[in-house]
């Protein structure tokens, strides 16, 4: 008489259905407290980050609240672990306005400060953050390049930024007032950026999702990352692993 399967077959499925639970907790722990991947969908950060890269967020950065978790599940508020980002930093944060958003901008203002920018120059409680031209950025499809700034925060944090129209209105705004526990955001492409200056205001520190660390793949804008084998055509290989 043949045995019976049944139980080692039953042990074969136990064991797969394990490992995949174990593989899913593991990403979502790694997902929570270590590291996020971001994709870019907009223009708003160039010339640092274009349509088309992938980044790591480093989650523990800022400590953590509710909105580290996926979903933002109200579970707590505030931080646990907080600790205070600096000036300069790329942080993606969730929008005030509806949490189910994801930004990402370059923090210019921290609790208490007054912000303000004055014929494009960002004044931090009213000094001038020091503002150097550095050649020009062309941007994908166009023949013209736009004039290439880089602030150097007192922290010694250095970035580009560009300011397709000089002396617009978004070049000159009036002063605003930081409130405690929050933060001012900019985008480094000036003109072209939804920020504190408009509908974001200002971020509750309690929405900082984490700080932008590295570009891990970028792809010409419009390449999907799911068509692996465009990807030798299509990558901008001299972009992957910048530091940010």
């Amino acid at each position: 008489m043949a045995k019976s399967t049944k139980p080692k077959e039953e042990n074969v499925v136990w064991e797969t259905v394990s490992v995949v639970i174990q593989a899913l907790l593991l990403a979502l722990v790694l997902r929570t407290f270590l590291f996020q991947p971001f994709n870019i969908p907009s223009g708003s950060m160039k010339p640092t980050l274009l349509v088309g890269d992938y980044i790591f967020v480093s989650k523990w950065s800022y400590g953590f609240s509710h909105h580290s978790l996926p979903f933002s599940p109200p579970l707590f508020s505030g931080r646990i672990w907080g600790s205070e980002p600096e000036r300069g930093d790329v942080i993606v944060f969730k929008y005030p306005s509806d949490t189910s958003k994801d930004y990402i901008k370059r923090l210019i203002g921290l609790p208490g400060d007054k912000i303000q920018l004055k014929d494009s120059v960002v004044l931090v409680n009213g000094q001038p953050i020091s503002r150097t031209q550095d050649g020009s950025f062309t941007d994908t499809g166009s023949s013209a390049g736009v004039p290439v700034f880089v602030e150097n925060q007192k922290n010694g944090k250095s970035y580009s930024t560009i300011d397709v129209q000089p002396g617009n209105y978004a070049d000159n705004t009036p002063v605003f007032d930081v409130p405690e526990g929050h933060y001012f955001f900019l985008g480094d492409n000036r003109d072209n950026s939804a920020d504190s200056r408009y509908d974001v205001g200002m971020v509750p520190a309690e929405n900082l999702v984490g700080k932008a660390q590295v570009i891990f793949l970028s792809l010409e804008d419009g390449a999907s990352a799911w068509q692996l084998w465009k990807w030798p055509s299509d990558m901008r290989w001299g972009r992957i692993f910048t530091g940010l």
